[in-house]
C-alpha cells in the first residue's frame, strides 16, 4: 500500500462518493418536488411605526431620501420606494449597532483603509447627525427645520456636507454624506423583503431580473432587455397576495 499515491486515494473516494450519490437519486416527474410558501425567509419589513427613529427623525430620512432619489413620472422617489424604512430596519438591527464588528478602542485617527476610528456606532452617528442639521438649519434658515426648506435650499445644503463646506458640530458631515447617500441606495435597489424598493421600483427601471432561479436560456443573450417581471426573494406580489 505504500506505493499508492495520495492524489489516487483522494480520486478513488471521489469516485465512491459520485457513484453512492448517483444510485440514491431519483426521477422527478409530474410536479416539482416543494411546495409554495415553505421557505425559510429573512423577517420581511413592513411599513408602520418606525422601530429606531423618532417621528421627526423619520421625516427627516424622509426627505433626505427623496432629494438624494428624487421622484420622476417613471419611477418612485427615494421617500415612496421605502428607503427610510430600510435604513430604519437596518439601524435597529445588526448594522446599526456594528454587530461583528471591534467595537472597543483606542480610536486614533488614521488611514481610510483602517476603517472607522470612532466609538459611535451608524444608530448613534444617525442620532447624532440628524440633530446636528436640525440645529445648523435653525441657525442657518431663520428657525426653519430641514423639512421646512425648499427643496432648493435643501439641495444647496447637502451640497455643502458634500463638499465639506457646511460643517456640523461633533461629527465628519461628508462622511456622513457619504454613508447616508450608500445608505439610502442601497435601500432603493435591495430586495423588497428588507423594505426598501418598494413594488421592486427600482428594478423594473434597470432592468434588472431579481432572484429567478434558472437563467441558462439567457446566458449568451446579450444587450436584450428581460421581458419578464423581476422576482424578489419572497416571489412577487401577484404570486404571494397574502404578503402583499
Amino acid at each position: 500500500m505504500s506505493h499508492i499515491r495520495r492524489r489516487e486515494v483522494l480520486a478513488g473516494t471521489a469516485l465512491v462518493l459520485l457513484r453512492q450519490a448517483a444510485a440514491k437519486a431519483g426521477v422527478i416527474a409530474g410536479e416539482l418536488p416543494w411546495a409554495p410558501n415553505t421557505e425559510s425567509l429573512p423577517t420581511a419589513a413592513r411599513p408602520g411605526p418606525w422601530f429606531f427613529f423618532t417621528t421627526a427623525e423619520g421625516a427627516a430620512i424622509e426627505a433626505l431620501a427623496d432629494r438624494i432619489i428624487p421622484p420622476d413620472p417613471e419611477t418612485l422617489g427615494g421617500k415612496d420606494a421605502g428607503c427610510a424604512v430600510f435604513l430604519d430596519r437596518q439601524l435597529a438591527g445588526p448594522y446599526g449597532h456594528n454587530e461583528g464588528h471591534y467595537n472597543a478602542g483606542p480610536f486614533e485617527k488614521g488611514v481610510e483603509q483602517q476603517g472607522p476610528q470612532n466609538p459611535d456606532t451608524p444608530a448613534v452617528t444617525y442620532r447624532k447627525a440628524l440633530a446636528a442639521l436640525d440645529e445648523y438649519c435653525l441657525h442657518a434658515h431663520g428657525g426653519r427645520s430641514w423639512v421646512e426648506l425648499s427643496a432648493q435650499d435643501q439641495d444647496e445644503l447637502l451640497h455643502g456636507l458634500e463638499s465639506g463646506t457646511v460643517v456640523l458640530p461633533g461629527l465628519d458631515a461628508r462622511k456622513f454624506f457619504e454613508n447616508l447617500v450608500r445608505d439610502i441606495q442601497q435601500g432603493f435597489f435591495a430586495d423588497p423583503i428588507y423594505g426598501g424598493n418598494r413594488d421592486m421600483c427600482a428594478w423594473k427601471m434597470i432592468g434588472f431580473p431579481g432572484a429567478h432561479y434558472d437563467y441558462r436560456e439567457w446566458v449568451g443573450r446579450h444587450n436584450e432587455r428581460w421581458p419578464h417581471p423581476p422576482v424578489g426573494i419572497a416571489g412577487r406580489p401577484a404570486w404571494n397576495p397574502d404578503r402583499s
